[in-house]
């Protein structure tokens, strides 16, 4: 970034003010023929433009027809069917819009919409000309006049591994709001960057972007599935040098995160997989490859509480924008609620207002496809307790779009219904925060719990359309059978040396990783013992770990041995942790004592007593109360205190491993955190304190 003389921008972003909206020129008289449309206006937003019409009874769909023409209203070229419009497109399916896409932006045409009756067209309606809005950008403004390879060849060409380099330094230089950092590398060692895009400037660390709730773009995955990514550069662009009020007001309550391209080798080549073979796609939870290490990285250091992840999907039959909720029954309820009120509620009547079809992915007879796999980004962010959603541009334009046998047009409405798409994400985030705060922290504190069966494999249901509107072939449900779940789930996993830190040969050549880097890039607490490793469950991610770590996963990373509780029911006099003492369900009367160089990890549990921990290999305490005083120090393993309520005083001091985890607590008393190796981390969640806050968690 560097500063830049302040220039007059032209223009706004949102396509709500760029849109221009016509009607049925006032020179043309409206012809009185049974079955003809009346009503048609025209919107002109980014990239497409919305018609609107009165519906004609007993239609059975429309036919939209689309002429270039001059200014004066000759035709410059032959009229096209464009598109059809079908009652089954879009929840207000009264209403009929259609957003017709594809032209090169800044073209002028004239259009015409006519119902059909069975396979019999009726009239056309009167036509209705305009020009269709330029590209986004003032070409006299630096920043705003940047263009990538896509659009200056017209959808000819994506933009390269090189121009995209180059444009992403240059919206980098020229906006003080953006901040290009490089979040790892490709197996072939092209940089994977991101965009972090705040105002008047994004926060300086990960820490600081995450206390913005930010939200997340992920661009492309699939390297012959650009489609989003283009999408993605444009609206770096708006975000960096839009004036407009909306994306001030934005910028101004959050960080906005956009990966442009993960799988930067598999673009290069234009692979689905990266230079592997690899389907990044199914390696987010197993992390084997450098690219999605990094990207899950990103996630434990950035914490966005909500995200979109785009794709492109090979049927022609199905809606412009299939969507998806993450579906694992892992996924904590409140998650997976937000997530499908986002699609819902918001996507489904936007689009239905744009014109856009959006719909469930695998609708309309879309296949076995959008199942429960956790190696799917959507479910493994759903299981990080992210709200989010996967997009799917339908990569052919098929009977509903007839005119995309032009590469060109085909190229053009994908990715202008991406940008539409990740838009209204923006609006969503920016009106929903609040919910989806609670959703994040109702998925925390649920999952910290350790409660519920363990479900390896299986998925929640999707409607084709939630009611009362019709819809046709919902999503396929992967119902989970018996053998893959776990009612009685552990207290935590123990690993051996070898498991931990062995070499494993499931990556790259040379840039293989063992399980303990790969439980590090997510970020999970584990307790060194004498003779092993121990990972709790009781922690924010407990839907993911066992996925990973017991045997009866279906892509489980290695076989731990499964850690019961060893003490439930009642339990009356002092208690002395030794070794790993796991508390499920119990109710403790007297104090309890944790030795040096032990582990307690209790669960829903009550103890009338005071807790005192000195030089311990590690404490978590979650989803349990405590009558009495506190006191966690010197320990040098992990110390989580999330969900508990504790009468008396509580102090976390001189722990020396990472940041301890202090979060969504009620203390009747004074908090006080000193001389940690780490800030102690309230997970943006916070603490309700009744008395003094003091030290490191003063301003948490």
């Amino acid at each position: 970034m560097k500063d830049r003389r302040t220039t007059a921008l032209l223009s706004v972003l949102l396509a709500a003010s760029l849109a221009v909206v016509t009607g049925p020129l006032p020179a043309q008289a409206v012809q009185d023929e049974p079955n003809q449309v009346r009503g048609l206006t025209v919107e002109q937003r980014d990239g497409f433009a919305t018609l609107a019409w009165t519906p004609v009874e007993g239609a059975t769909d429309y036919q939209i027809e689309r002429t270039p023409v001059a200014d004066d209203g000759t035709a410059t070229g032959p009229a096209v069917i464009t598109g059809v419009w079908r009652p089954n497109r879009q929840v207000n399916n009264s209403s009929p819009t259609f957003a017709d896409a594809g032209f090169n932006p800044g073209a002028r045409f004239q259009w015409r919409v006519r119902a059909r009756l069975g396979t019999d067209p009726q009239p056309y309606s009167e036509p209705v000309a305009g020009k269709t809005n330029d590209p986004w950008g003032d070409p006299s403004v630096p920043g705003q006049n940047l263009r990538t390879q896509w659009e200056t060849t017209l959808g000819a060409q994506y933009t390269s591994d090189v121009d995209e380099y180059a444009y992403t330094a240059a919206v980098d230089e020229l906006s003080d709001r953006v901040r290009v950092t490089e979040i790892g590398r490709t197996v072939l060692g092209r940089p994977i960057n991101m965009f972090v895009i705040g105002h008047p400037a994004p926060p300086a660390t990960p820490e600081a972007v995450a206390k913005t709730s930010p939200l997340l773009i992920n661009c492309n995955v699939h390297g012959n599935e650009p489609g989003d990514r283009e999408a993605c550069f444009i609206l770096a662009r708006q975000l960096a040098f839009g004036t407009d009020a909306r994306t001030i007001d934005l910028l101004s309550h959050t960080t906005v995160l956009i990966v442009p391209t993960i799988n930067g080798d598999g673009r290069a080549a234009n692979t689905r997989g990266n230079s592997t073979g690899q389907d990044l796609n199914r390696d987010y939870s197993l992390i084997r490859q450098p690219e999605n290490a990094a990207f899950v990285r990103m996630l434990r250091d950035y914490r966005p509480v909500a995200s979109y992840d785009g794709h492109e999907y090979g049927n022609s039959s199905a809606g412009d924008l299939p969507m998806l909720p993450p579906r694992h029954q892992n996924v904590a309820q409140s998650i997976f609620d937000e997530s499908k009120q986002m699609i819902e509620g918001h996507m489904y009547a936007e689009g239905a207002e744009a014109g856009w079809w959006a719909c469930p992915y695998g609708c309309n007879g879309g296949g076995n496809v959008g199942l429960s796999e956790e190696t799917i980004l959507r479910n493994t962010a759903g299981l990080k307790n992210v709200v989010n959603s996967l997009l799917e541009l339908r990569s052919s334009g098929g009977a509903t779009r007839p005119d995309e046998g032009n590469t060109a047009n085909n190229r053009r409405r994908k990715s202008y219904s991406a940008l539409w798409t990740f838009n209204q994400f923006l609006d969503y985030h920016r009106a929903n925060l609040p919910s989806i705060r609670t959703a994040r922290a109702e998925s925390i504190t649920f999952q910290v719990s350790n409660t519920g069966r363990i479900v390896f494999r299986g998925s929640r249901p999707i409607p084709a359309y939630p009611s009362p509107h019709p819809g046709e072939a919902p999503p396929p449900l992967d119902a989970p059978r018996e053998e893959l779940i776990l009612d009685n789930p552990p207290c935590a996993y123990k690993l051996t040396e070898e498991q931990y830190h062995g070499e494993r040969t499931d990556g790259p050549a040379g840039q293989g990783t063992t399980v303990a880097q790969r439980l590090a890039s997510h970020g999970w607490k584990v307790v060194k013992v004498a003779d092993g490793y121990v990972v709790p469950l009781n922690q924010p991610e407990r839907g993911l770990i066992p996925l990973l770590l017991d045997a009866q996963g279906v892509e489980e990373l290695v076989g731990g041995e499964r850690m019961y509780p060893t003490v439930t029911g009642r339990h009356t006099g002092p208690l002395v942790v030794t070794g790993v003492t796991c508390l499920r369900d119990a109710t403790v009367t007297g104090p309890v004592r944790v030795r040096p160089g032990a582990t307690l990890i209790a669960t829903g549990s009550r103890i009338t007593g005071p807790v005192d921990a000195s030089g311990a290999a590690g404490v978590l305490l979650t989803d349990s109360t405590v009558v009495g005083p506190v006191r966690i120090g010197q320990t040098y393993g992990p110390v989580v205190v999330v969900d508990a309520e504790i009468t008396g005083a509580v102090e976390v001091s001189g722990n020396r491993g990472d940041a301890p985890l202090v979060a969504a607590n009620t203390v009747i008393g004074p908090l006080s955190c000193g001389g940690n190796a780490a800030a102690p981390d309230d997970l943006q969640l916070g603490n309700s304190v009744t008395g003094p806050t003091l030290g490191q968690c003063a301003s948490r």
